[in-house]
């Protein structure tokens, strides 16, 4: 019934006294902090008793703004948030009652910003674990809660458009925008679970919710132009300020992968969207690439971008693969301790790597080898490049060398001579993870063949042309023979396949009475195919399993090993394991280089400079090597190292070599009263034979 002026609302802790007015409270009921706006008052009815059910509506709905408002203040509205979970699709609709009430007598009012906050965590959790739309969630449908997320997207609207013409807007929400994600997801399962197998939808069909689904295809088109826009503004601040460094970066984009996630997903439900949403992000390649660099963390979700790889760089793909690997981490107490002696180094490496459990890894590995003094960071350098040589050295019948290109590698069918091979293997995985993990050019690369296995992919005859280069020849030429000069059985070929192994010759049947099956124009293919298959998928089908395994055991996920090389070419691949091909550029070197005792203007560096621009590209790699423990520079160069390198002044007689600290890249040399002394023992250290023990800590 209406309530007037007159009449007392009775409460547990306190009574409004008659003539006071609504806003009057007691001190047990102070005005909510956040909002001391008038609540409005429901005034005497003055009108017919056939209206009194809308007033009792709106007097309604301003008492449960009263009641929540006092709530709010004992503090136990909260405590819904603190129910067991299994208990959220029960709470879920009354704060959706709530939140309808309260909407339509406030809107934005600070209680009702925290009611849709509430409402739309328990739709999160509702949804996650049941779905929106099942029977056991009563009273939700797409039109009741499509208003909220409407205005949420109001809300991250206008924040874009502020990041977008402002510096020092924070840009998005991120609790709008954890909102705005909360009441999408479910709107998105009803609309499937509405349209059935009619993915993507056409905007002309009309099923229900047909105004929700022509509204959010609207939201869709809105949101894409204004990241559009904001890309753009990326971008143009990139060319501004050039695209080294963090510097044309500011917090207010921090959320615009987060957003085109989201879009991403709306566009997979509509008919010619999605095509629309990547044709963007391609035509805003160094913009998206810039904010995954700067943006994208390790707990998020990017597979979205993983599946395309052609609006992404080598940079941003290669930043987004090794945030699948754990983070090294800086304890040395938490790290895997090797100590190892370089005599027995392939079979020791296998014992403290292999027989460990994979947990152990994770965290880092600190290395030392026998009788030397040397540890850290250079010696563990100088590990992974001896290792790798031994683990991919041919006569260890692991792997293979292409026939062109010897940095290449495919393992070896007949590595099971060794009963220790698949064992190997796993070791073989786990020892590249690690080292890609640790960011360490060993100066080994996978053959096409290979790395296709490793994602998961199919062979095709082009991509066997490095790793078998006559059997690649001959299949070509069965493939373009004459078709008449094949049906003659001129070749007298059937289906199988001869294999050599430890000297011996033994027949393969490709399939079933494969030795029966002449090859004709017919079927050539087909026995080209199987060939392939044979070659390389089903005689190396183990090891490369085993590899697999053995890599995935250092992923922070294992399940993710295949998703690795799928989100990666073969040469991003190359250029992460192998480095720079090209040869080492002096003036970078310098750039990158300072100085402890010495000036840059001192005789002793200028010969120093002199003398490395006249070595050869080997000596070089050698002097760098005994310099770093590093081999093979990062394909960006001198930057990407750990850090600058260093030339330290000596007290030392002029007779001795240098020596280097390989764990803070310094190389220290006494003042060698010549250049000519400075030559010769330059000389000594970069010799072949010379290894970082001449390093010290």
């Amino acid at each position: 019934m209406p309530v007037s002026n007159s009449s007392a609302v009775c409460d547990p802790l306190t009574t409004r006294k008659p003539g006071k007015s609504w806003t009057t409270w007691s001190p047990l009921f102070p005005p909510f902090a956040e909002d001391k706006r008038s609540i409005p008052q429901p005034k005497a009815s003055k009108v017919a008793w056939t209206n009194s059910s809308q007033l009792l509506t709106r007097t309604t709905a301003r008492l449960l703004l009263l009641t929540c408002r006092y709530l709010w203040y004992l503090r136990l509205l909260p405590l819904w948030m603190d129910l067991p979970k299994e208990l959220h699709s029960y709470c879920a609709p009354i704060a959706l009652e709530f939140c309808k009430l309260l909407r339509k007598v406030v809107n934005e009012d600070s209680l009702y910003a925290w009611c849709r906050s509430t409402l739309s965590v328990l739709l999160e959790s509702v949804s996650s674990s049941m779905g929106l739309m099942r029977a056991k969630v009563k009273g939700f449908t797409v039109p009741e809660i499509f208003p909220f997320f409407n205005e949420l997207v109001s809300h991250l609207s206008e924040e874009l458009d502020s990041s977008l013409y402002s510096t020092t807007s924070e840009g998005p929400s991120s609790s709008h925008f954890r909102e705005f994600v909360a009441f999408l997801n479910p709107l998105k399962s009803a609309i499937i679970e509405q349209v059935e197998s009619r993915i993507p939808i056409s905007i002309d069909y009309h099923p229900l919710y047909r105004d929700e689904i022509r509204n959010l295809h609207i939201i869709f088109d809105k949101l894409l132009h204004q990241m559009k826009n904001c890309l753009i503004r990326v971008e143009e601040s990139l060319v501004a300020r050039g695209s080294n460094g963090d510097e044309f970066v500011h917090s207010g984009w921090s959320l615009y992968l987060s957003i085109l996630k989201e879009l991403n997903g709306i566009s997979k439900l509509y008919q010619g969207a999605e095509e629309k949403f990547w044709m963007v992000l391609r035509n805003m390649k160094a913009s998206l690439c810039a904010l995954i660099i700067r943006f994208s963390r390790r707990d998020d979700d990017n597979q979205w971008l993983l599946e395309h790889k052609d609006v992404t760089d080598f940079e941003s793909r290669r930043h987004l693969v090794m945030m699948m690997f754990p983070e090294v981490k800086d304890d040395y107490e938490e790290l895997h301790e090797m100590l190892i002696d370089r005599s027995q180094l392939l079979a020791e490496s296998f014992e403290y790597i292999a027989r460990v459990d994979s947990e152990s890894l994770h965290a880092g590995l600190f290395m030392e080898f026998k009788n030397e003094e040397a540890t850290g960071p250079g010696v563990l350098r100088e590990w992974f490049l001896l290792v790798c040589q031994a683990i991919f050295n041919p006569e260890n019948a692991l792997f293979l060398p292409c026939a062109y290109d010897r940095r290449r590698f495919f393992p070896n069918p007949a590595s099971r001579m060794d009963p220790l091979h698949l064992e190997y293997f796993s070791f073989a995985g786990r020892v590249i993870a690690l080292a890609l993990m640790h960011k360490v050019q060993v100066g080994i690369v996978f053959d096409r063949v290979f790395f296709l296995q490793l994602a998961g992919m199919d062979i095709s005859l082009e991509d066997i042309r490095e790793a078998d280069p006559c059997l690649y020849s001959s299949c070509k030429k069965v493939l373009e023979m004459d078709a008449e000069f094949i049906d003659s059985d001129a070749l007298g070929l059937t289906f199988v396949r001869e294999v050599e192994e430890l000297g011996s010759r033994r027949v393969v049947e490709l399939c079933a009475g494969g030795k029966s099956i002449v090859v004709n124009s017919r079927n050539r293919q087909e026995y080209v195919n199987l060939l392939i298959r044979d070659r390389f998928s089903t005689s190396t089908s183990e090891q490369v399993d085993y590899f697999s395994q053995g890599f995935g055991h250092i992923l922070s996920n294992s399940r993710l090993q295949k998703i690795f090389f799928q989100s990666l070419e073969l040469e991003d691949l190359d250029r992460m394991l192998y480095g720079s091909e090209s040869p080492i550029c002096v003036d970078d070197w310098k750039a990158h280089t300072e100085y402890n005792g010495y000036k840059e203007s001192d005789p002793q560096i200028t010969w120093f400079w002199e003398i490395v621009r006249e070595m050869s590209a080997d000596q070089r790699k050698q002097l760098l090597f005994f310099w770093t423990s590093v081999k093979y520079l990062p394909v960006e160069g001198f930057r990407c190292l750990a850090s600058r390198l260093y030339i330290y002044k000596t007290s030392e007689p002029y007779d001795y070599l240098p020596s280097s600290h390989t764990c803070f890249y310094r190389i220290c040399f006494p003042p060698y009263p010549s250049v000519g002394e400075m030559r010769k023992r330059l000389n000594v250290i970069t010799q072949e034979h010379i290894r970082c023990s001449f390093g010290t800590w």
